[in-house]
């Protein structure tokens, strides 16, 4: 008798838990305006129906009776931004040459988790976090999965696993040139590849798990151990190699590139991202344009103030590429080049990113070109045709400010309200 009614509650449990998403919470947002992307206009009022956290409506005639109403009229209301080029689990400092070897993928991860949060909160709804991770572990891909199952407060993250770096290139996770051989283990597991074959094993090892774009080293860097800033790191060969096997997953490359040789190769091997694009130059606009190439260039990096590096060679480096950055990414505004967002956080301070907006503005874009960057642009990039403006049917991952963001550029750095997914995260 007690198995059976035991048993009745159980199927009623069961049936209650299947007819739950019939009587989801319907939220009723109202706001004084909200920023159409596309158009660039402010439409008034910013009022969105929100169901099951997706978008059903934007300033309806009829709202339901029984909607939960979140009143905001003094605020502005923006798609949530995004940001397509951070590193999560990493707090650049003089520590960080030690960290692959001091710390395990518990660690990294925990900082993950509160780096996403810090990103979150400052209105980064979609981050995509482009390498650095704990030996073998796959940490952005645990971080994603944490993320999308509502575990943790943090962004949509696009992870890419290890970067593939070629051995001693940037991306080598002894890039600093610091440990004695045989301290820490390398292979295409961990992105170190060379060769053709090998690095389309490191492709298909990453993507097997979790990734869902691929960073790469096309050339040398500021942060790594070589003399060089920006000699080519990968042949022609081991490029196309790298593009034409992620292809085949239906996965975009992104290429950390500085030198003007290495930024037209990677473009003509078909990435679909050049990251930074220090030392562009009128063929690397043609090539970018023939080829659809996005720029992602970390512009922030070359306004921020001076910071401490590990050694005086690697700041060296880091000062000798300011100007070329400046000059490239105001020729690219220029020319018109597609550009999307992308800031580097994790080498600065996690939750500065919004800076990059004031940023763009000041090498030539208007304020409506630079949310561009970090919304309909990054969407189009990442081809995500759910999320980067308030429309319906999109993702409800809205964010508000009080100042008109088109007037005040820098409002953007002190965003007030957060929602991701229809759910409230800082208010």
């Amino acid at each position: 008798m007690q198995q059976t009614r035991f048993l009745k509650i159980f199927i009623f449990f069961i049936f209650i838990l299947q007819i739950m998403p019939c009587f989801a919470e319907t939220i009723y947002l109202q706001a004084k305006e909200y920023l159409d992307v596309r158009s660039g206009q402010m439409i008034q009022p910013g009022n969105v129906l929100i169901e099951n956290g997706k978008i059903i409506a934007i300033n309806p005639i009829n709202v339901p009776a029984s909607v939960i109403h979140i009143k905001k009229p003094e605020l502005i209301l923006l798609p949530g931004l995004m940001d397509m080029h951070v590193h999560l689990s990493v707090n650049y400092g003089p520590q960080f040459a030690l960290q692959m070897v001091q710390e395990d993928a518990a660690m990294s991860t925990v900082r993950g988790v509160k780096n996403a949060e810090i990103l979150l909160k400052a209105g980064f709804t979609t981050v995509r976090n482009l390498g650095v991770s704990s030996g073998e572990s796959f940490v952005d891909v645990a971080l994603a999965k944490a993320s999308e199952s509502g575990w943790i407060q943090a962004p949509h993250i696009i992870p890419a696993g290890h970067a593939l770096s070629s051995t001693g290139g940037h991306l080598d996770p002894d890039m600093f040139g610091s440990y004695a051989p045989n301290v820490l283990s390398v292979s295409y597991r961990t992105g170190v590849a060379d060769g053709v074959d090998e690095v389309i094993k490191a492709v298909r090892y990453q993507i097997k798990h979790g990734a869902k774009v691929i960073k790469m080293a096309a050339t040398a860097g500021a942060l790594s151990f070589d003399e060089s800033v920006g000699a080519q790191q990968y042949s022609d060969e081991e490029l196309k190699a790298i593009v034409s096997e992620a292809n085949l997953h239906h996965v975009f490359v992104a290429a950390h590139a500085h030198g003007t040789q290495g930024i037209n190769a990677a473009i003509k091997a078909g990435v679909r991202s050049i990251e930074h694009g220090t030392m562009i130059n009128d063929e690397s606009i043609r090539l970018m344009k023939q080829y659809g190439t996005y720029l992602v260039p970390t512009a922030y990096l070359s306004d921020r103030p001076k910071q401490k590096y590990i050694n005086s060679a690697i700041e060296s480096k880091a000062e000798y590429l300011r100007p070329f950055a400046v000059q490239s990414l105001q020729k690219a505004i220029y020319a018109h080049v597609k550009i999307a967002f992308g800031t580097d956080s994790g080498v600065f301070p996690h939750g500065e990113n919004a800076k990059e907006f004031a940023t763009l503005v000041k090498r030539g874009m208007q304020p409506i070109e630079a949310i561009r960057t970090a919304t309909i642009n990054s969407a189009e990039m990442m081809e995500i045709q759910d999320r980067g403006q308030i429309k319906t049917g999109y993702h409800a991952d809205i964010i508000g400010v009080v100042e008109n963001p088109l007037k005040n550029i820098k409002t953007l750095e002190n965003v007030v309200f957060v929602m991701k997914d229809g759910k409230v995260i800082k208010d």
